[in-house]
Parts: structure tokens; sequence; C-alpha cells
């Protein structure tokens, strides 16, 4: 989800102009941003807490030659969820393993809505991608009674 699909979906819950809903958003973020820059503890209730963690200079391997190489020390932001954000997460968890230990023939319980069926082939493209198509079916190519709609064909 994009901070403008967070944008549009509040505006609409709340009924506020789009506008007025991106700058109340993009205010908490730079909220948030502005805290950890001072070294502080965002500390949000049953969704999680935002700091700032130094992490100790270590020595590493260079994956292309193999040689060891010094990272310095740096900060991150680290984040740890709350229990309510774990408890949900959790329950994505139980019901994905319910879904994938069902029999194939079973339809999904009517509380899960049913996965989606992709447009895609069996390779993952969109079905029509590398479809051989006969003249009389290519697109582009349609007939009305023997003649070409394709403009400047001629039978």
């Amino acid at each position: 989800m994009t901070k403008k699909e967070i944008v549009k979906a509040i505006s609409k819950e709340l009924g506020l102009t789009q506008l007025q809903t991106k700058k109340i958003v993009q205010k908490t973020f730079d909220a948030i941003v502005d805290t950890l820059v001072k070294n502080e503890r965002i500390e949000l209730r049953n969704f999680g807490v935002f700091e700032v963690k130094k992490r100790a200079a270590r020595k590493a391997r260079n994956p292309r030659t193999g040689g060891q190489v010094e990272v310095p020390a740096k900060f991150v932001v680290t984040f740890k969820p709350g229990k309510e954000m774990e408890e949900r997460v959790r329950e994505l968890e139980v019901a994905e393993n319910r879904r994938s230990q069902a029999p194939e023939n079973t339809p999904a319980p009517a509380s899960e809505p049913a996965p989606q069926q992709s447009p895609a082939g069996p390779s993952g493209a969109p079905a029509d991608v590398g479809t051989a198509f006969s003249p009389e079916t290519r697109p582009g190519t349609a007939e009305l009674d023997g003649q070409s709609l394709r403009p400047g064909v001629s039978q």
C-alpha cells in the first residue's frame, strides 16, 4: 500500500478531502522522522515501537571476492510490532495454514474470500501473450462479410 492509497482510504472513511488527509498523513510521518532523528523512541499503543539503535562495527565477507571487509558502526531504525498487530498477523498465518491443509476440491470457508484466479497463463505471463493466432482470429484482422476491417487491407 502506498501513501497515496492510505490517504485515499482515510479521506473516504472520514469524509475529508484528499488534500486535507494528505497533509495530516504527511505531518504524522514528519513527526515520526523528527522524533527518530532526535534519537527518541516512538511508542504507538497496539501498533508498535520505533527506535533508533546503533549497530556495532563488524567484519563481513565480500560475496564476490570472499575477502573480509570492515563494516563501520551505524544507526538503524528498528520496529517492534505491538501485541495487537502481532495477533492479527498470526491470525493471517493460521488462516493460511488452514487453507494449505484443506483439500483442493473444498471451497474456501464463507468467512474468508476465495483466492482470485489471475488471468495469467501457466508461465505467469498474461494468458494472451505468446498465444498463436490463426489469420482469422489475429487481433486487428476482423472481417465483416469477407471485408477486412483494417484500413488499407483488401482481400
